[in-house]
């Protein structure tokens, strides 16, 4: 069974020939090899590009370790580009490659066309505009949206949401036949692959306080955090004496290997950000899962962190919303009161304020969800998804409420 990804196809599309480093970037795992290699490369040949003129290499390959030497590399490279001036590179796990970044350079001066994934973003996508001196273009990839992973079976919607709020959406998970089967490759995953490449790559000695970290992080999805916080919580808890420090430096290590996404609050109403404390969303939650053994199931919680995946999916640049207002309370005099907003997303000149709420099943629990978004006193939209909710549909304010289903199957579901 193939899963096809239409979004990232597309986006290498549009980007071809347009005298950049295409880099796909993403956590270990969720398909970018697939998407370069197979999907990508079919769509070439298709174009009627020869097989000949499409130079394929894995750095992480034992066959190619000798390419991951620098000199080795581009002197084979420059001889393919002799031979055939229009030779299409396909590089995997380029991170591998020493001093990839004057290799691609070097390439790119000679006109070569270029496409490459890599998983860590230490290497890549913090830097990647200035190491290829202005001329890389970033393609991130997450794993499976929930509208790619209902792709693949297209039969019981709810059913299919519960799986994968359970089981996340690494492609190789999706495919699994059995429940015993995902959860046997998610724990394999976690520590082989994910666990084992940060403690290598950041030479991590006390590996005990990162698994303790991830435990704390798996255990509060949606909470604000930040590192004092989280020294406290180890002191307490944990009794250690692990500095605000090295716990920034976790922090770091986490967001490079992409298995989390921190996003910062923002004032609305006074259009500024606050830069502590902040929250964690994990880019699988099958992830998430698989490291407290299944035990914490949070539906409310795991929501609004497919929620954010999902906007994050879509190109929007995703922010905590926080509104201050000021209330006369029953004496008369007034209190200052901080509301959230769950996710502010931007994308251009787009704006969207969304509170995700799983259940509302009553006025009061809706009002309470409204609030915040009735103290914006702004005009650009604001939408209410829940996972019930017959039909999208807008009350007397104007806000949208709609269903998860709908929000996640319609990729222009917040311009109902």
């Amino acid at each position: 069974m193939e899963i096809q990804r239409p979004f990232y196809l597309n986006e290498l599309i549009r980007k071809q020939r347009n005298g950049f480093v295409k880099v796909i970037t993403g956590v270990r795992r969720c398909g970018k090899s697939y998407l370069l290699r197979t999907i990508f490369k079919h769509h070439l040949l298709m174009e009627g590009i020869p097989p000949e003129a499409i130079l394929e290499i894995a750095f992480d390959e034992r066959d190619n370790k000798h390419f991951c030497d620098a000199d080795t590399f581009y002197a084979f490279a420059k001889q393919q580009l002799e031979k055939s001036p229009n030779t299409i590179f396909l590089l995997d796990e380029i991170q591998l490659l020493n001093d990839f970044e004057s290799v691609l350079n070097g390439l790119l001066s000679k006109g070569a066309e270029i496409y490459a994934t890599g998983s860590n973003a230490k290497f890549l996508s913090k830097d990647i505009i200035t190491e290829f001196r202005g001329r890389g273009d970033e393609i991130h990839m997450t794993p499976l949206s929930f509208a790619e992973y209902f792709s693949v079976f297209n039969d019981d919607k709810v059913g299919r949401f519960q799986e994968f709020m359970l089981y996340g959406g690494l492609p190789l998970v999706a495919l699994a036949q059995t429940p015993e089967d995902k959860i046997s490759i998610l724990n394999a995953l976690y520590t082989e692959t994910y666990l084992r490449d940060i403690v290598g790559r950041n030479k991590i000695r006390k590996v005990s306080e990162l698994e303790d970290l991830l435990d704390i992080l798996s255990s509060n999805i949606g909470s604000l955090v930040n590192p004092e916080k989280l020294r406290k919580t180890f002191q307490s808890v944990k009794h250690s004496k692990i500095t605000t420090t090295t716990l920034t430096k976790y922090l770091t290590y986490l967001e490079d290997a992409y298995l989390l996404e921190m996003a910062q609050r923002y004032d609305i109403k006074g259009k500024a950000y606050i830069e502590t404390p902040q929250k964690y969303y994990f880019s699988d939650l099958g992830l998430r899962n698989a490291r407290l053994n299944f035990r914490q199931l949070e539906e409310t919680h795991s929501m609004e962190n497919i929620i954010y995946n999902e906007l994050r999916h879509r190109r929007f640049n995703v922010d905590i919303g926080q509104v201050i207002v000021h209330e006369r309370g029953e004496s008369g005099s007034y209190s200052r009161k901080v509301l959230e907003v769950d996710f502010v997303a931007n994308k251009g000149s787009k704006r969207y304020y969304i509170q995700s709420a799983y259940l509302i099943p009553d006025k009061n629990k809706h009002e309470q969800e409204i609030r915040p978004l009735l103290k914006i006193d702004d005009t650009f939209k604001k939408v209410v998804i829940t996972s019930h909710a017959p039909a999208p549909l807008y009350d007397d304010h104007g806000i949208l409420t709609m269903s998860i289903y709908d929000f996640l199957l319609n990729p222009n579901s917040l311009d109902f």
